[in-house]
Protein backbone atom coordinates (compact mmCIF):
# COMPACT_ATOMS: atom_id res chain seq x y z
CA UNK A 1 0.00 0.00 0.00
CA UNK A 2 1.77 3.51 -0.87
CA UNK A 3 0.15 6.82 -1.51
CA UNK A 4 -2.40 7.78 -3.94
CA UNK A 5 -5.68 10.12 -4.47
CA UNK A 6 -7.48 8.43 -6.83
CA UNK A 7 -10.94 7.67 -6.81
CA UNK A 8 -12.26 4.32 -5.26
CA UNK A 9 -13.48 1.85 -7.70
CA UNK A 10 -16.20 -0.19 -6.42
CA UNK A 11 -15.85 -3.85 -6.56
CA UNK A 12 -17.73 -6.77 -4.89
CA UNK A 13 -16.08 -10.60 -3.60
CA UNK A 14 -17.94 -13.50 -2.43
CA UNK A 15 -16.56 -16.04 0.14
CA UNK A 16 -17.81 -19.14 -1.22
CA UNK A 17 -17.71 -21.88 1.94
CA UNK A 18 -18.32 -25.12 3.21
CA UNK A 19 -17.80 -27.85 5.73
CA UNK A 20 -14.99 -29.71 5.41
CA UNK A 21 -13.22 -33.23 7.99
CA UNK A 22 -9.77 -32.88 7.19
CA UNK A 23 -7.56 -35.31 9.08
CA UNK A 24 -10.32 -36.34 11.69
CA UNK A 25 -11.18 -32.51 12.30
CA UNK A 26 -13.84 -30.41 11.61
CA UNK A 27 -13.98 -27.40 9.83
CA UNK A 28 -14.86 -24.28 7.88
CA UNK A 29 -13.06 -24.00 3.95
CA UNK A 30 -13.52 -20.74 1.91
CA UNK A 31 -12.36 -20.53 -1.50
CA UNK A 32 -9.18 -18.54 -2.64
CA UNK A 33 -7.47 -17.64 -5.67
CA UNK A 34 -3.91 -16.71 -5.94
CA UNK A 35 -4.01 -13.66 -8.40
CA UNK A 36 -1.32 -13.77 -10.83
CA UNK A 37 2.06 -12.17 -9.97
CA UNK A 38 2.36 -9.95 -12.74
CA UNK A 39 -1.11 -7.82 -12.09
CA UNK A 40 -0.84 -4.95 -10.56
CA UNK A 41 -3.51 -4.40 -7.63
CA UNK A 42 -2.16 -7.57 -5.03
CA UNK A 43 0.26 -9.16 -7.43
CA UNK A 44 0.68 -12.76 -5.93
CA UNK A 45 -1.71 -12.18 -3.19
CA UNK A 46 -4.15 -14.73 -2.04
CA UNK A 47 -7.86 -13.15 -2.56
CA UNK A 48 -11.35 -13.95 -2.77
CA UNK A 49 -13.13 -14.04 -5.82
CA UNK A 50 -13.67 -10.96 -6.89
CA UNK A 51 -13.32 -7.73 -8.66
CA UNK A 52 -14.42 -4.22 -10.01
CA UNK A 53 -18.29 -3.71 -10.16
CA UNK A 54 -19.14 -3.52 -14.32
CA UNK A 55 -21.85 -1.30 -15.76
CA UNK A 56 -23.39 -4.43 -16.85
CA UNK A 57 -23.97 -5.40 -13.68
CA UNK A 58 -26.11 -2.84 -12.76
CA UNK A 59 -28.43 -3.39 -15.62
CA UNK A 60 -32.47 -2.65 -15.10
CA UNK A 61 -32.32 -6.24 -16.80
CA UNK A 62 -31.25 -8.30 -13.75
CA UNK A 63 -34.44 -7.35 -11.96
CA UNK A 64 -36.00 -10.02 -14.35
CA UNK A 65 -32.70 -12.77 -13.99
CA UNK A 66 -31.76 -12.32 -10.03
CA UNK A 67 -34.11 -14.16 -7.01
CA UNK A 68 -33.30 -11.52 -4.26
CA UNK A 69 -31.57 -8.91 -5.56
CA UNK A 70 -31.12 -5.99 -3.20
CA UNK A 71 -33.68 -2.97 -3.93
CA UNK A 72 -29.94 -0.87 -3.52
CA UNK A 73 -28.88 -0.62 -6.63
CA UNK A 74 -25.58 0.10 -5.37
CA UNK A 75 -25.47 -3.29 -3.65
CA UNK A 76 -27.70 -4.91 -6.30
CA UNK A 77 -24.88 -4.36 -8.76
CA UNK A 78 -22.06 -5.63 -6.03
CA UNK A 79 -24.34 -8.52 -5.78
CA UNK A 80 -24.25 -9.22 -9.41
CA UNK A 81 -20.83 -8.77 -9.81
CA UNK A 82 -19.95 -11.36 -7.09
CA UNK A 83 -21.97 -14.04 -8.74
CA UNK A 84 -19.99 -13.00 -12.38
CA UNK A 85 -16.49 -13.16 -10.62
CA UNK A 86 -17.10 -15.94 -9.22
CA UNK A 87 -18.15 -17.81 -12.12
CA UNK A 88 -15.28 -16.26 -14.21
CA UNK A 89 -12.49 -17.10 -11.45
CA UNK A 90 -13.18 -20.05 -10.29
CA UNK A 91 -15.95 -21.95 -12.24
CA UNK A 92 -18.99 -21.68 -9.72
CA UNK A 93 -22.34 -20.11 -10.28
CA UNK A 94 -24.78 -19.45 -8.17
CA UNK A 95 -27.87 -19.52 -10.02
CA UNK A 96 -30.64 -21.81 -10.86
CA UNK A 97 -32.74 -22.68 -14.02
CA UNK A 98 -36.30 -20.49 -13.53
CA UNK A 99 -38.53 -22.12 -11.75
CA UNK A 100 -36.03 -23.81 -10.10
CA UNK A 101 -35.32 -24.31 -6.38
CA UNK A 102 -32.45 -26.22 -6.50
CA UNK A 103 -29.01 -24.12 -8.03
CA UNK A 104 -27.31 -25.28 -11.25
CA UNK A 105 -25.49 -28.65 -11.04
CA UNK A 106 -21.50 -29.33 -11.55
CA UNK A 107 -22.48 -30.54 -15.04
CA UNK A 108 -24.77 -28.49 -15.99
CA UNK A 109 -22.23 -25.26 -14.83
CA UNK A 110 -19.34 -27.25 -16.80
CA UNK A 111 -21.53 -26.81 -19.94
CA UNK A 112 -21.51 -23.18 -19.73
CA UNK A 113 -17.54 -23.16 -19.96
CA UNK A 114 -17.84 -21.60 -23.24
CA UNK A 115 -19.47 -18.95 -21.80
CA UNK A 116 -17.26 -18.22 -18.89
CA UNK A 117 -14.32 -17.75 -21.18
CA UNK A 118 -16.36 -15.06 -23.27
CA UNK A 119 -17.47 -13.41 -19.80
CA UNK A 120 -13.97 -13.28 -18.82
CA UNK A 121 -12.81 -11.27 -22.39
CA UNK A 122 -16.38 -9.14 -21.66
CA UNK A 123 -18.20 -8.90 -19.24
CA UNK A 124 -21.27 -8.03 -20.82
CA UNK A 125 -21.72 -11.63 -22.12
CA UNK A 126 -22.87 -13.07 -18.39
CA UNK A 127 -26.11 -11.17 -18.92
CA UNK A 128 -26.18 -12.62 -22.73
CA UNK A 129 -25.33 -15.95 -20.81
CA UNK A 130 -28.63 -15.60 -18.46
CA UNK A 131 -30.76 -14.49 -21.44
CA UNK A 132 -29.43 -17.29 -23.52
CA UNK A 133 -29.71 -20.29 -20.78
CA UNK A 134 -32.85 -18.50 -18.86
CA UNK A 135 -30.88 -18.39 -15.91
CA UNK A 136 -31.61 -16.97 -12.37
CA UNK A 137 -29.14 -15.84 -10.69
CA UNK A 138 -29.48 -16.74 -6.62
CA UNK A 139 -28.91 -13.55 -5.08
CA UNK A 140 -31.13 -15.14 -2.49
CA UNK A 141 -28.28 -17.30 -1.33
CA UNK A 142 -25.95 -14.42 -0.54
CA UNK A 143 -25.38 -12.38 2.90
CA UNK A 144 -24.04 -9.14 3.05
CA UNK A 145 -20.51 -9.67 5.27
CA UNK A 146 -18.55 -6.50 5.06
CA UNK A 147 -18.08 -3.51 3.18
CA UNK A 148 -14.07 -1.92 3.14
CA UNK A 149 -13.12 1.81 1.55
CA UNK A 150 -9.37 2.43 1.90
CA UNK A 151 -9.39 6.17 1.95
CA UNK A 152 -6.79 8.26 -0.11
CA UNK A 153 -3.46 8.22 0.89
CA UNK A 154 -3.55 4.30 2.74
CA UNK A 155 -3.38 2.43 -0.95
CA UNK A 156 -2.35 3.05 -4.25
CA UNK A 157 -5.33 1.76 -6.08
CA UNK A 158 -8.37 1.84 -3.93
CA UNK A 159 -11.50 -0.43 -4.02
CA UNK A 160 -15.00 0.41 -2.71
CA UNK A 161 -15.50 -3.32 -1.67
CA UNK A 162 -18.96 -4.96 -0.87
CA UNK A 163 -18.04 -8.55 0.83
CA UNK A 164 -20.76 -11.00 0.93
CA UNK A 165 -20.64 -14.52 1.39
CA UNK A 166 -22.52 -17.73 0.58
CA UNK A 167 -22.50 -21.83 0.79
CA UNK A 168 -21.07 -23.25 -1.59
CA UNK A 169 -23.15 -24.92 -4.34
CA UNK A 170 -22.85 -28.82 -3.82
CA UNK A 171 -21.53 -30.91 -6.88
CA UNK A 172 -19.72 -27.56 -7.87
CA UNK A 173 -15.70 -28.16 -8.70
CA UNK A 174 -13.59 -24.50 -8.71
CA UNK A 175 -11.32 -24.78 -11.10
CA UNK A 176 -8.57 -20.98 -11.90
CA UNK A 177 -9.03 -19.19 -15.09
CA UNK A 178 -5.65 -19.13 -15.57
CA UNK A 179 -5.33 -15.75 -16.13
CA UNK A 180 -6.16 -13.28 -13.48
CA UNK A 181 -6.38 -16.54 -11.05
CA UNK A 182 -3.01 -18.75 -11.02
CA UNK A 183 -4.39 -20.98 -8.73
CA UNK A 184 -7.93 -21.92 -6.59
CA UNK A 185 -7.93 -23.33 -3.40
CA UNK A 186 -9.96 -24.64 -0.63
CA UNK A 187 -8.15 -23.25 2.57
CA UNK A 188 -9.17 -22.93 6.21
CA UNK A 189 -9.42 -19.22 7.90
CA UNK A 190 -6.28 -20.27 10.31
CA UNK A 191 -4.71 -22.51 7.40
CA UNK A 192 -4.30 -19.67 5.13
CA UNK A 193 -3.21 -17.14 7.86
CA UNK A 194 -0.79 -19.62 8.87
CA UNK A 195 0.52 -19.63 5.57
CA UNK A 196 0.79 -16.38 5.58
CA UNK A 197 2.76 -15.80 8.73
CA UNK A 198 5.30 -18.76 7.32
CA UNK A 199 5.93 -16.56 3.96
CA UNK A 200 4.86 -19.01 2.30
CA UNK A 201 1.71 -17.03 1.61
CA UNK A 202 1.10 -13.37 0.70
CA UNK A 203 -2.46 -12.05 2.24
CA UNK A 204 -3.28 -8.07 2.04
CA UNK A 205 -4.60 -6.47 4.87
CA UNK A 206 -8.19 -6.61 4.18
CA UNK A 207 -8.45 -9.72 3.25
CA UNK A 208 -6.65 -11.15 6.60
CA UNK A 209 -8.75 -9.10 8.48
CA UNK A 210 -11.85 -11.01 6.84
CA UNK A 211 -10.42 -14.52 7.25
CA UNK A 212 -10.14 -13.56 11.08
CA UNK A 213 -13.83 -12.53 11.27
CA UNK A 214 -14.03 -15.50 9.27
CA UNK A 215 -12.51 -17.56 11.62
CA UNK A 216 -15.05 -16.68 14.27
CA UNK A 217 -17.19 -19.24 12.75
CA UNK A 218 -17.31 -23.29 13.39
CA UNK A 219 -19.35 -23.94 10.15
CA UNK A 220 -20.55 -22.84 6.79
CA UNK A 221 -23.82 -22.14 8.37
CA UNK A 222 -22.89 -20.37 11.65
CA UNK A 223 -20.57 -18.38 9.26
CA UNK A 224 -23.50 -17.17 6.76
CA UNK A 225 -25.81 -16.72 9.49
CA UNK A 226 -23.19 -14.69 11.70
CA UNK A 227 -22.90 -11.93 8.89
CA UNK A 228 -26.82 -12.12 8.82
CA UNK A 229 -27.00 -10.94 11.91
CA UNK A 230 -24.41 -8.54 12.33
CA UNK A 231 -24.12 -4.77 11.95
CA UNK A 232 -22.53 -3.75 8.93
CA UNK A 233 -21.19 -0.59 7.97
CA UNK A 234 -18.33 0.86 5.37
CA UNK A 235 -14.85 0.43 7.16
CA UNK A 236 -12.60 3.38 6.08
CA UNK A 237 -8.75 2.24 7.67
CA UNK A 238 -6.77 4.80 8.93
CA UNK A 239 -3.38 5.46 10.16
CA UNK A 240 -2.12 6.11 14.00
CA UNK A 241 1.10 6.44 15.47
CA UNK A 242 1.54 5.22 18.41
CA UNK A 243 5.17 5.38 20.41
CA UNK A 244 6.87 6.73 17.01
CA UNK A 245 5.33 3.49 15.25
CA UNK A 246 2.75 4.18 12.42
CA UNK A 247 -0.25 1.30 12.85
CA UNK A 248 -2.93 0.66 10.08
CA UNK A 249 -6.44 0.42 12.17
CA UNK A 250 -9.99 -0.18 11.60
CA UNK A 251 -12.55 0.64 14.12
CA UNK A 252 -12.85 -2.26 17.22
CA UNK A 253 -16.76 -2.58 17.62
CA UNK A 254 -17.16 -4.45 14.67
CA UNK A 255 -16.45 -7.76 15.43
CA UNK A 256 -12.62 -8.53 13.69
CA UNK A 257 -10.88 -10.41 16.11
CA UNK A 258 -7.30 -8.23 15.15
CA UNK A 259 -8.12 -4.73 14.50
CA UNK A 260 -4.58 -2.86 13.77
CA UNK A 261 -1.25 -3.99 12.48
CA UNK A 262 1.93 -1.95 12.32
CA UNK A 263 1.77 -0.13 8.87
CA UNK A 264 5.29 -1.39 7.02
CA UNK A 265 3.44 -5.00 7.74
CA UNK A 266 0.84 -3.73 6.46
CA UNK A 267 2.07 -2.38 3.22
CA UNK A 268 3.25 -6.34 2.29
CA UNK A 269 -0.09 -5.82 -0.05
Amino acid sequence: MTGGASEAIPAATVLLVRDCARDGAQGLEVVMVERHKDIGFAGGALVFPGGRIDPTDASPAWRERADGLSDDQARAGGEVAAIREAFEEVGVLLARRRGADALLSGAEVAALHAWRARSEADDAAFLEMAEAEDLILACDRLAFFAHWSPPAGVAHKRFDTLFFIAHAPEGQEIRQDGVEATEAIWLSPRGALADEAAGRRKIIFPTARNLELLGVSDTAEAAVAHARARAIRKIEPRVIERDGVPFLTIPDDLGYPVTEEPLQRAMRG
